[in-house]
């Protein structure tokens, strides 16, 4: 048996063989050596009061971001974010252009002070939910000003639909296994056709091998519970504290609300690949975007197939940035061999920045 001293040993020594490991490398069609890597930004449930202050005390480029939202909104979200409450910073109109702004006050900072870039860094970008609007921004597909009307709208719009919905709403998470992931999915329409009108319970998110969310109604969500855990296709179901019921046909009407402002958005093709929460694959073309976005307010959000795409194009480097670290823990359980450089506070930014200055190279 080992003792206290040797595996200590054993954990700073395989950590540093970890890291010593190059990361690897292949050549694309224009002739550009890129790292298979990865970039991910979080959506709700990641914000927190006091996010991204050390970077704006810190930091010019991460300043000129929080300022940009303040004006872009008309109010003082930054003040919201650093002093607020967290009932204030979690009112989801609130939490969605929060999160976002500090997302990107991250990446300005990884570019204008470490020579970060984007393009000749990482294969492919991805955001959970909300998420995946600072993917766009990230990727010059959509504006920074423009994503924080969009994320602002969406909230809004979310809020209101929940405000007119005459019905107890609910998220629960439950416990999986990977296996079990398409008889769980069967499962749920099966439920569906059993309940009375006006109930519905839906996936919401696959955000792993072993994680998955469903919303609906709080009766639908709370029978669909009992019944997949007493059929073994969850070992364990947790309410979660939300406003409401997301990623499901309830959201509809947010979606209806959203559609005229995308279609009057100017969307450019992203400078790498943007994997689309609807479909797990690459977005095509500037053209899909809107849609996607719209479809992805009811649509379930497809983390896990996301993250598989990357692992089947060779992807072992993931770079999460913004607040908190729940994508980041869910990809070191998943994969634990793999880098995850999760970048939430100045501290993290310095401790990781020479993994960070990936330099673009020609092949011969």
């Amino acid at each position: 048996m080992l003792g206290c001293n040797s595996l200590n040993f054993l954990r700073i020594h395989s950590r540093k063989l970890l890291n010593s490991i190059p990361v690897r490398t292949y050549a694309n069609t224009t002739g550009i050596v890129k790292p298979h890597c990865a970039i991910v930004f979080p959506g709700q449930g990641a914000q927190y009061v006091g996010m991204g202050k050390d970077l704006y005390e810190k930091f010019a480029s991460a300043r000129h971001v929080f300022d940009e939202a303040n004006e872009v909104l008309g109010f003082n979200l930054k003040g919201l974010i650093f002093n607020g409450t967290q009932n204030q910073l979690t009112q989801t109109e609130n939490t969605q252009p929060a999160i976002l702004t500090t997302s990107v006050a991250i990446l300005r900072v990884l570019e204008s002070e470490y020579g970060f870039n984007i393009e000749s860094a990482c294969t492919f970008a991805l955001g959970h939910s909300l998420g995946e609007y600072t993917a766009l921004v990230a990727t010059k597909a959509l504006s920074l000003r423009d994503a924080i009307k969009l994320v602002r709208l969406r909230g809004e719009s979310m809020t209101k639909t929940i405000s007119q919905l005459k019905v107890k709403t609910a998220m629960s998470a439950l416990i999986i296994r990977e296996e079990n992931l398409a008889e769980l999915e069967d499962s749920i329409k099966e439920i569906n056709s059993t309940l009375p009108e006006g109930e519905l319970v839906e996936l919401a998110n696959i955000n792993s091998s072993f994680q998955a969310v469903i919303s609906g109604t709080s009766y639908a969500v709370d029978y669909a519970s009992g019944v997949l855990q007493s059929n073994h296709l969850a070992a364990r179901a947790l309410d979660l504290p939300v406003s409401a019921p997301f990623h499901c046909k309830l959201m509809q009407p947010a979606a209806d609300m959203m559609r005229a402002s995308l279609k009057n958005i100017k969307f450019n093709n992203p400078i790498i690949d943007v994997i689309s929460n609807v479909t797990a694959k690459p977005i095509k073309s500037s053209a899909e975007i809107p849609q996607l976005l719209e479809q992805q307010v009811t649509a379930t959000i497809q983390w896990q197939k996301s993250i598989k795409y990357c692992k089947e194009k060779d992807i072992n480097t993931f770079i999460v940035i913004g607040p908190a670290r729940v994508l980041a823990n869910l990809l070191k359980k998943q994969y634990p061999l793999d880098r995850v450089r999760p970048l939430t506070t100045v501290r993290d930014i310095q401790l990781h920045s020479e993994d960070l200055k990936v330099k673009q190279l020609n092949t011969l």
